[in-house]
């Protein structure tokens, strides 16, 4: 028989094999399969004269008998869950992890409400306190009674006709007093479209969004914040296109505060902060297309509302960890800076003017090819080549040639010697 076709073929009479046990992890938490196979002496086949190459004993792993050896690499036949190897990661991920990414916040500095009490609270305990300094008082004979009211003194002040002070009208008074005056600094006026960030030895305690009058601690620090919405018209900024044509921009930003505590903890100027991110952000997405797109057809940064739309995303992206929020970016003027701007302008009108000319003569080409069809199909003759180019030159040059200039045109037999070499 022939003994050279593929050993991988199996004998009938030989059970199927099972598939190998996989190797356990090791205490490393590596796996075996991955590290280098050691060299191992080829196993011995012997020839059988009816079924071809036969497994021998010595290839036989101690167990089960009749249990074959996989002899192929342990690579190839492991399933997917027993070899580790790394996942390929897609493009966009890894383009993702090394690109400049904006900077991360304090997650546990976020804005929260503060504690605060009605401000008629707060004055009713006003007018508590300084009725029961009054009282005070006047039982200890300090004010002295008017007629018509009923006296208040007390028997003390009453028996001596002077003022009796006492150790327990001291302390009431001064109680009264301390309430006076808490109630006093505790009290906060706050307009719409303001809140009061409230902090003590430097650590936020919380914020007042509630509008009127209320009463917060005294012991804290208030600070006023404009969480109204506002539009800040931008200086204008000299930038470059992605041709290194330098452009003028000038940027109408609709923005307000969204997390106050950010705004004043997390950043030492978010006003700021805002006018420098303005100018990265439009730097950065102006380089990214030309200004016109005149000299090759593309997109362009005067087309439609991209530009709007990719300055605001970049820069509500940027300004979010400083707790402001961008609603929009429009640009209000785009211009050319003033070193370049008339070479531009004459480049433009040459532009213009060439694809004015273009139109033009693909008119007059498909008129004057009309005009010959037309001429045709009237006389029902056809006329040769030579003619027919003759008429297309004369009626191209009558529709193109400018008012008033008369323009000859060659005879035929003087183009057909230009052609062919001789003078005419």
């Amino acid at each position: 028989m022939d003994v050279t076709r593929d050993s991988s073929q199996r004998p009938d009479n030989l059970p199927e094999a099972p598939p190998p046990a996989l190797p356990e992890r090791s205490a490393s938490g590596s796996s075996p399969l991955l590290r280098k196979p050691r060299p191992t002496a080829a196993p011995k086949v012997a020839k059988r004269a009816d079924h071809g190459p036969a497994i021998t004993p010595s290839a036989v792993l101690p167990g089960p008998v009749g249990t074959p050896v996989d002899l192929r690499d342990p690579l190839e036949t492991a399933g997917p869950e027993t070899v580790e190897l790394p996942e390929a990661t897609p493009a966009g991920a890894v383009a993702a992890s090394t690109s400049r990414r904006p900077p991360r916040a304090d997650q546990a500095l976020r804005e929260h409400g503060a504690a605060v009490l009605p401000g008629w609270i707060a004055l009713l305990a006003l007018l508590l306190g300084l009725a029961g300094v009054l009282l005070v008082l006047l039982h200890a004979g300090v004010v002295p009674s008017w007629e018509g009211l009923p006296d208040l003194r007390g028997p003390a002040a009453r028996a001596s006709g002077a003022a009796e002070v006492d150790a327990g009208s001291i302390a009431a008074v001064t109680a009264a007093g301390l309430l006076v005056v808490l109630s006093l600094a505790g009290l906060l006026a706050n307009a719409g479209g303001e809140t009061r960030v409230l902090t003590r030895w430097g650590r936020y305690r919380g914020t007042v969004r509630r509008t009127g009058l209320v009463w917060v601690n005294p012991l804290l620090r208030r600070r006023r914040v404009d969480v109204r919405l506002r539009h800040w018209r931008s200086e204008p900024v000299k930038v470059v296109d992605r041709t290194g044509t330098p452009i003028v921009v000038r940027l109408l930003i609709v923005w307000r505060v969204k997390d106050t505590a950010r705004a004043l903890l997390a950043i030492e100027d978010h006003e700021g902060y805002l006018r420098e991110q303005v100018q990265a952000v439009l730097t950065r997405t102006a380089s990214t297309l030309p200004c016109d797109s005149n000299a090759a057809p593309g997109p362009a940064l005067r087309d439609g509302q991209w530009f709007a739309d990719e300055l605001t995303r970049s820069l509500a992206a940027e300004v979010a960890p400083a707790g402001l929020e961008v609603y929009s970016v429009q640009p209000l003027a785009l211009d050319y800076a003033p070193e370049v701007a008339e070479s531009m302008r004459r480049r433009r009108l040459a532009d213009l003017d060439a694809g004015l000319r273009t139109v033009l003569v693909d008119d007059a080409v498909e008129a004057a090819a009309l005009a010959v069809r037309r001429l045709e199909r009237a006389t029902a003759h056809e006329l040769d080549e030579a003619a027919r180019s003759a008429l297309m030159e004369q009626l191209l040059v009558a529709f193109v040639a400018p008012a008033g200039v008369a323009a000859s045109v060659p005879p035929p037999a003087a183009r057909a010697g230009r052609k062919e070499g001789r003078p005419a």
